[in-house]
C-alpha cells in the first residue's frame, strides 16, 4: 500500500463510502477553489474530481484573510441520495453546509448555520434526525436543508483532558453511537480518542485504551497523527484516514509538505477500535504535467484567496496559460498566482515561461512572508528569498529573450535542514541553492504546506507548460 494516500498539503481528511465508491475531502484554508473532492475505488489510489467551493459566492475570502485562515476541516457524508459537506469559513460566516447529487459538482450555495465552533460533523439517525457535532464537544439537532438549530447544542464528551478536543465525528455502529475526536493539538502531541453511548447525547463511556492512535514521543518517521475519520468497506473491513506529517532534518524536525492524508487499518476488539500504527510506504511518483491545452484549469490549480477571471486566460494564446498582473508583489495579498501543492520531498518542477514585457516567474510559497522566487524581468533571471521580515535578491544573471525554462528542484539536505532547494533558468548553471527549513511550518507557523506556482507581478506573461516530477532519492 502506498502511504500517504494524498501526499502534500491535504490535511483534515473526511471520507464516506457509497456502494463501492469512496469520496474524500480536505481542508483548503486560504486557497481558492476550496475543499478538494477526491474519488477512489480502493482507498489507496485517489483522483481529484473537483472542488466543492469553486465559486466566489460559496467562498468569500476577503483580501485581509490571513495565511492559514479560510476553510477548516470539512466533513463529507451521503444521506437521502445527496452528498453533504459541512465546514467552517473562519474568515467570514462561520459554519455552513453545501450539498450535491454528484460529488464532482456542482455543489449548492452555502446554507449557513448559527452554531459556534469549528470542525463540524454531520450524522443521521435511523428516523432521519440530523445531528451536528462541533469542536468542544457540542452536539445539536439541526435541519441541514434550512440551516436551523432544532435543539441544543448540548455538551457531549470533552475528551480525556488533553488540550484542544476537536475534529469530532459521530457514528452509529451497531447498537452504539461512537464519538471520535482529536486531542493534544495538531502538532507532535496529536492523538485520536473515542467514546461511546447509547444515544448521540450520551452519557459517553471513554474507550479503556485511549488514545486509540498516537505517535507522540516515538521515533516513527510519521508524526502528528490525528484528525481521523472512519470508513468501512463493502466486505466489512474498517479503515481510518487521518492527517500526519513527515518531519525531516535535525531536531526539531521540519515538515515542509504540510499535513498529509494517510490510511491505516482498524480492527474491532470488544466493541472498541484498535488502530494499526501509521506507516510510510511506497514511492509516490506523482508526475504532474499540464500543457494548458484544455479549455478550463484542472481542479488541482489553486490561488490564494481568489482568482479573478480577468487575471488569467487559456484562450488569449491557445496552448499557453496567460497571466495578467493584479498585484505588484508576492509579499502582500492580491498578486496573480496559480500553483499546485508540492507532493514529494525530492522533486523537480519545470515551467516554460515567455515573460513578454512582464515580470513573472516560479515561486515556492508557504505564505506572504515565506517564499522563494525565481523570476525573469527585463532580460534578467533572479532568485529572491523572502524569510519573515527579510527580502533579498540572492543571485541573478542575463537570459536571452523569448521562452525560458525555469527549474526548481528539491533534494535531501547535506546539513541540518529538511531539504535544499535549487533554482536555475535556461541552459545556465544553478543560480542559487537555499535552505528549505525557512519554508516550513516550524519556521513560518500555520496549518498549510508548500505550494509551487506561476506568478506575474507586472504586465502579462505566458506559460507553455508546467511539470512537477518526483525523484526517488529519499525513499
Amino acid at each position: 500500500m502506498r502511504n500517504p494516500i494524498l501526499p502534500g498539503f491535504h490535511p483534515d481528511p473526511s471520507v464516506c463510502r457509497v456502494g463501492e465508491d469512496y469520496y474524500l475531502v480536505c481542508s483548503s484554508f486560504e486557497y481558492f477553489p476550496g475543499v478538494p473532492v477526491f474519488h477512489s475505488r480502493d482507498l489507496e489510489s485517489w483522483r481529484q474530481i473537483g472542488n466543492a467551493l469553486d465559486r466566489p459566492s460559496q467562498l468569500p475570502l476577503p483580501p485581509e484573510t490571513p495565511a492559514s485562515g479560510g476553510i477548516y476541516a470539512p466533513t463529507i457524508r451521503h444521506h437521502g441520495g445527496r452528498f453533504w459537506i459541512i465546514t467552517t469559513n473562519t474568515s467570514g460566516g462561520g459554519n455552513f453546509i453545501v450539498s450535491a447529487t454528484n460529488p464532482a459538482g456542482p455543489w449548492s450555495e452555502p446554507v449557513w448555520i448559527d452554531l459556534p465552533g469549528i470542525d463540524p460533523d454531520l450524522a443521521w439517525d435511523d428516523d432521519g434526525t440530523c445531528w451536528c457535532t462541533v469542536s468542544g464537544t457540542q452536539v445539536a439537532r439541526i435541519d441541514p436543508v434550512a440551516g436551523k438549530i432544532l435543539d441544543g447544542p448540548f455538551p457531549a464528551w470533552a475528551g480525556t483532558g488533553l488540550q484542544y478536543p476537536e475534529a469530532p465525528h459521530l457514528y452509529r455502529i451497531g447498537d452504539w453511537w461512537y464519538l471520535m475526536i482529536a486531542e493534544g493539538g495538531t502538532e507532535r502531541g496529536h492523538t485520536v480518542a473515542i467514546a461511546r453511548a447509547r444515544t448521540p447525547l450520551g452519557p459517553y463511556e471513554p474507550a479503556p485504551g485511549n488514545p486509540v492512535l498516537t505517535h507522540r514521543s516515538t521515533n516513527r518517521p510519521v508524526q502528528s497523527t490525528g484528525h481521523a475519520d472512519l470508513v468501512s468497506t463493502p466486505g466489512g473491513d474498517w479503515w481510518m484516514v487521518l492527517l500526519a506529517t513527515r518531519p525531516k532534518g535535525n531536531t526539531p524536525g521540519f515538515h515542509v509538505l504540510g499535513r498529509e492524508t494517510f490510511l491505516t487499518r482498524v480492527h474491532w476488539l470488544d466493541g472498541w477500535p484498535s488502530v494499526d500504527p501509521v506507516v510510510e510506504s511506497g514511492f509516490f511518483e506523482g508526475e504532474t504535467r499540464d500543457d494548458f491545452d484544455a479549455t478550463t484549469l484542472a481542479p488541482q490549480w489553486i490561488s490564494p484567496r481568489w482568482r479573478p477571471d480577468d487575471s488569467w486566460s487559456l484562450t488569449a494564446r491557445p496552448g499557453w496559460l496567460t497571466l495578467h498582473a493584479t498585484g505588484s508583489t508576492l509579499d502582500e495579498p492580491g498578486c496573480t498566482f496559480i500553483g499546485r501543492r508540492q507532493e514529494q520531498h525530492t522533486m523537480r518542477v519545470t515551467a516554460r515561461l515567455d515573460p513578454g514585457d512582464g515580470c513573472a516567474g516560479l515561486t515556492v510559497r508557504l505564505d506572504e512572508a515565506h517564499h522563494y522566487d525565481l523570476e525573469v524581468d527585463g532580460g534578467q533571471a533572479r532568485v529572491i528569498a523572502r524569510i519573515g521580515p527579510l527580502r533579498q535578491v540572492v543571485a541573478s544573471r542575463p537570459v536571452p529573450p523569448g521562452p525560458v525554462d525555469l527549474v526548481v528542484a528539491s533534494r535531501p539536505s547535506e546539513s541540518t535542514g529538511p531539504d535544499t532547494l535549487s533554482f536555475s533558468a535556461g541552459d545556465g548553471p544553478v543560480l542559487a541553492e537555499l535552505d528549505g527549513r525557512y519554508l516550513s511550518t516550524e519556521v513560518a507557523t500555520g496549518f498549510t504546506g508548500r505550494v509551487i506556482g506561476m506568478y506575474v507581478t507586472r504586465g502579462s506573461a505566458a506559460f507553455d507548460s508546467y511539470d512537477q516530477t518526483g525523484i526517488e532519492l529519499s525513499v
